[in-house]
């Protein structure tokens, strides 16, 4: 009878023991698959910047000796940047909301705060 109980005990451990595994396992390719959202923004906001945005605001956001802002101090207002972006301002940014999707628009948010000097 001990032995029976002692069977159980040890295939209840081990089963107890295998499905934690599985667990991590699941969750840590749950993670995998989706990665850090806010870094895949980032990236994407950098590759939007870098095609539309840094040839007048340089490739590093600031563009010495032009007219456009360093963008690396631009405040931490999101919607006047949204409504700079896609409205253009004082006919020397053009306005970009026909050209960039909202979602564009908001990578770039997330990619230029991420470089915002403090």
């Amino acid at each position: 009878m001990l032995k029976d109980v002692a069977h159980k005990t040890v295939a209840t451990i081990a089963t107890v023991a295998v499905l934690t595994v599985a667990l991590a396992a699941t969750v840590r390719a749950a993670d995998d698959a989706a990665g850090n959202p806010v870094q895949a923004q980032i990236d994407l906001g950098k590759s939007t910047y870098a095609s539309k945005c840094s040839h007048c605001h340089g490739p590093n956001m600031m563009n010495s000796g032009t007219i456009t802002p360093d963008l690396r101090a631009f405040p931490d207002d999101k919607t006047r940047f949204i409504t700079t972006v896609k409205n253009g301002k004082n006919n020397k940014m053009p306005p970009w909301g026909d050209i960039l999707s909202d979602d564009e628009i908001g990578d770039l948010w997330v990619f230029i705060s991420s470089r915002r000097k403090p």
